[in-house]
């Protein structure tokens, strides 16, 4: 496959300055100088982030674009954003979009395998724990952007675990790394998040016990435990402070329970989710914060419960026009809401129902619903938290481990489910004699709900093979055709 390799420099602090340095090709000049020194490998870490926060990945595409759109949970008036929604992936506008994601996934796995190459050739300018910490979170990233891929653009491994996939690429090298089977890649997927798990266990400051969860600038009243609040932004290191904007150990954990799940193998899954379930470190978002009536102290995102969640500031313009303002373009009609969430039976209670959505009803047509999840109310000072695209949430390791439960125990799988419900408003619980058919079908509409503008329901429709429905009526079947994105054409002829 063809490469991109780069190695980008940001501020450590991912601050608002948006200088940088942009070195291609690299060469052996510039590896040198960029890796003499710890602050070097941190810098080009951060460079690494700041790449997959950009629009053509987690900034827009993979998180509010187009994967969202085709989960059918909006109603449009733009054509290129139908053509999306009716998976036309031959039309120019989907080939761009894809071609766009593939070149910017590989171009930031080109950077971390130079990050990678470096850290053993120069580990002695790494102190204290920062070897471990700077390569775990860098295989973290590899494995994480592969995986992502893999879900994109081959087979689902329930459909062909053998089919020709995606190219694994761990080295830098000017040579096409050729291309692996689904059944391949995930292994070796898994490979490096074993290690990366085993080196964040003794690096990571989120595993210390004085690693509190919670929101940066919230105001608190003064009778509130100083134990309890937020220590997230205390270290005199800039580097280790705000560990959920970076892979971290749970991430690690997380990932590892997305990738086990996909590959059927419950027992690890469930294993790997209930060890974030299970730490504590994440909790529940409370309805207070949920429903402030201070919009400055005010969490529509649940940002307690993110496990990791992309570092985005320079979104916030770009969220509100595609969400909240009046012409939004990611809108669905208030009828699809009402639909989505249940409006006649449990969906008064929801909290994600109530917040969410700001119905703006029009005479002799359907009236749209806009989206308020991420509606920003100004600079840093005037909220709880900072501007983040969600890649991981607590309520995630739930569902995983519902579903990894269910063959086994299946009262305890609804009670996972429940627990997300309970925490979002529905005191209703599920029946605790359901059939597995059943099962599946509530936990993809639960889902459906809580990952709304995120992205992962579309992942989760392909590995369970479900028909795709749009709240219209109009049904895309399970396939090929709607589950794969066709490879960049150089690409395709390279693989045949």
């Amino acid at each position: 496959m063809k490469h991109y390799i780069y190695i980008m420099i940001i501020g450590l602090a991912f601050s608002s300055c948006k200088k940088f340095l942009d070195v291609q090709p690299e060469s052996d000049v510039t590896k040198e100088d960029l890796f003499k020194t710890e602050e070097g490998f941190k810098e080009a870490l951060n460079g690494v982030y700041n790449l997959n926060a950009e629009k053509s990945l987690y900034g827009e595409n993979l998180t509010f674009g187009n994967l969202d759109i085709m989960a059918q949970n909006y109603d449009f008036t733009d054509a290129n954003a139908r053509k999306v929604q009716s998976f036309q992936y031959a039309d120019q506008f989907l080939i761009s979009k894809n071609d766009e994601i593939w070149a910017s996934a590989y171009k930031a796995i080109g950077n971390i395998n130079s990050i990678l190459e470096a850290v053993e050739k120069n580990r002695a300018v790494l102190y204290d724990k920062n070897y471990e910490l700077i390569k775990g979170e860098a295989l973290t990233l590899r494995a994480y952007l592969h995986f992502d891929l893999l879900r994109m653009f081959a087979p689902s491994f329930v459909s062909k675990p053998d089919a020709v996939a995606i190219p694994y690429v761990t080295i830098v090298s000017i040579k096409s790394t050729p291309f692996s089977t689904t059944t391949e890649v995930l292994n070796k997927i898994i490979a490096d998040l074993t290690e990366a798990k085993q080196l964040l266990k003794v690096a990571d400051p989120i595993l210390s016990a004085a690693y509190i969860v919670g929101y940066p600038d919230k105001t608190y009243p003064n009778d509130f435990p100083e134990a309890m609040k937020s220590t997230e932004t205390s270290s005199n290191s800039l580097f280790l402070q705000n560990r959920r904007h970076r892979m971290n150990y749970y991430t690690v954990c997380g990932e590892l329970a997305r990738v086990y799940l996909y590959k059927g193998d419950m027992v690890n899954s469930l294993a790997n989710a209930k060890e974030v379930i299970d730490s504590g470190k994440f909790p529940w978002t409370k309805r207070q914060d949920f429903f402030s009536s201070n919009s400055q102290q005010l969490d529509k995102v649940f940002y307690p419960e993110i496990i990791t969640g992309w570092y985005v500031p320079q979104s916030q313009e770009l969220l509100n026009s595609l969400f909240s303002n009046d012409n939004a373009r990611n809108a669905p009609t208030i009828t699809q809401k009402e639909l989505i969430y249940e409006k006649g039976s449990v969906g008064a209670d929801d909290w994600r129902f109530r917040q969410w959505f700001r119905d703006v009803p029009v005479n002799n047509s359907p009236g749209r619903s806009l989206v308020q999840k991420y509606t920003w109310n100004g600079t840093p000072q005037r909220n709880m938290h900072p501007t983040v695209a969600p890649a991981m949430r607590l309520s995630e390791m739930y569902y995983i481990a519902a579903e990894a439960t269910f063959d086994t125990d299946p009262i305890k799988a609804t009670a996972y489910v429940d627990s997300v419900r309970f925490h979002r408003g529905i005191g209703v619980a599920l029946p605790k004699t359901i059939a597995k058919p059943d099962f599946i079908k509530k936990l993809v509409e639960e889902a459906r709900k809580e990952f709304y503008g995120e992205s992962q329901i579309f992942y989760m429709y392909k590995r369970l093979n479900r028909d795709v429905i749009n709240t219209n009526g109009m049904v895309y079947p399970a396939s090929d055709r709607i589950f794969v994105f066709p490879l960049p054409l150089d690409e395709l002829a390279y693989r045949n």
